[in-house]
């Protein structure tokens, strides 16, 4: 029996009501002083928001089938994601059968290229993606870990990033990675606080609770480098994202100068299969970091993976909760998920994307078995500001 064939798509913004977690209230942890590549600039300093982080907000894409179902994701694009996907990508979609996704996927991608490649016309891309996959997860009554092999192991299990590691592993997390505050402008000083920052905390967990560092883009080659073996003693399990993603040669050579056993990582802010490519083919990482919600969506992360598991590079998604969740579930080359702290002190687990979506699951203990809800296993919050900018005219069937 044929599935139905799609028969619109859909872009929202999200307008108040919080559910940008971007947006956040002053002195969350997520926004206290964090170090990034805007940190050389004083005024820009204390918080993420002051330089524009927050701008561009949520977009929340649908793709309504002909039987009237209908499957959704969110990703970071705001309102210029929403005309990209009203006014261009919906073309490819509309019209074609729900099982269309790899052909939709490539042509978005080739008809993009001339302006797109990377950043926020790729997160429209993985938005529309991962909605297909909803979608078909929802037709076909199976959750996406189901439509893509099913699951290799019982459970997930998760380090949490956020600003008190001591307590994650109190909550029965496996790990901890702290936001870096200070970078090379904030000279010896800043390095110190960093440095003892990391020693306090190590003081505060067990041996074999892991810490690592997320530094978000902000340093240069010689500071990444002298943080890395200031912290050899302290037990740090990895630097992330240290340099500008752009700087494959540099992160290759982090790498040699690292302490023994200590890991780079990297792939946030990394796009589709031939950056990640790049950062493989150069040695730039002991693991890579992907945002499915950006990188590509999942069509897109399954090629990453294929590419990383041939090098034995292991494949560990930055944040996305369920949409990330989905996927690591069927992979062996992928032993652990990261939960970002969304509580303002980083002291309990609430879910990522509150209060945008419902039922979205939470590990218990630093970990979670993943239900057999159809697709994602998530719904839009009905009382989500949601807005339309743009509408394009469907497709015919």
């Amino acid at each position: 029996m044929a599935l139905p064939r799609i028969r619109e798509v859909r872009a929202y913004v999200v307008r108040g009501g919080g559910a940008d977690y971007h947006d956040q209230t002053t002195k969350h942890w997520i926004d206290d002083h964090v170090a990034t590549p805007m940190s050389r600039y004083p005024e820009y300093r204390e918080s993420r928001q002051a330089f524009g982080l927050n701008v561009l907000g949520t977009l929340v894409v649908e793709v309504e089938a002909d039987d009237g179902t209908v499957g959704f994701a969110t990703t970071t694009a705001g309102e210029p994601g929403a005309y990209i996907v009203e006014k261009h990508l919906a073309r490819f979609v509309e019209g074609g059968p729900a099982t269309s996704i790899e052909k939709i996927w490539d042509q978005m991608y080739a008809s993009t290229l001339f302006y797109g490649r990377k950043g926020i016309v790729v997160n429209c891309i993985s938005a529309v993606d991962l909605a297909l996959y909803d979608l078909l997860g929802k037709l076909r009554g199976e959750p996406v870990y189901a439509l893509l092999g099913g699951p290799v192991r019982d459970e997930l299990v998760f380090y949490a990033t956020g600003a008190r590691p001591d307590l994650a592993e109190k909550l029965g997390f496996i790990g901890g990675k702290l936001p870096l505050q200070h970078g090379p402008a904030e000279g010896p000083a800043g390095m110190q606080a960093n440095l003892d920052r990391l020693r306090s905390m190590r003081e505060r967990v067990s041996d074999d609770f892991f810490l690592a560092w997320d530094c978000w883009m902000s340093l240069d080659l010689d500071y990444a480098t002298r943080l890395a073996h200031g912290c050899a003693d302290l037990g740090l399990k990895w630097i992330e994202e240290a340099l500008p993603p752009d700087d494959y040669w540099g992160y290759a050579e982090l790498r040699r100068r690292m302490p023994t056993g200590m890991w780079v990582t990297t792939g946030e802010h990394e796009w589709t299969r031939y950056g990640f490519r790049l950062l493989l083919e150069m040695g730039c990482a002991d693991v890579i970091q992907p945002d499915v919600n950006w990188c590509g969506g999942i069509t897109e992360l399954i090629k990453i993976a294929a590419l990383a598991d041939a090098r034995a590079v292991p494949v560990i998604p930055h944040g996305s909760s369920v949409y990330s969740y989905h996927f690591v579930i069927t992979r062996q080359n992928s032993p652990f998920s990261e939960f970002l702290m969304m509580h303002p002190e980083a002291a309990e687990v609430v879910p990522m994307f509150h209060p945008l979506l419902l039922d979205e699951p939470v590990p218990a203990g630093g970990r979670l078995r993943l239900p057999e809800t159809p697709g994602f296993g998530v719904r839009l919050n009905p009382d989500a500001h949601l807005h339309r900018p743009y509408t394009h005219e469907p497709s015919a069937l």
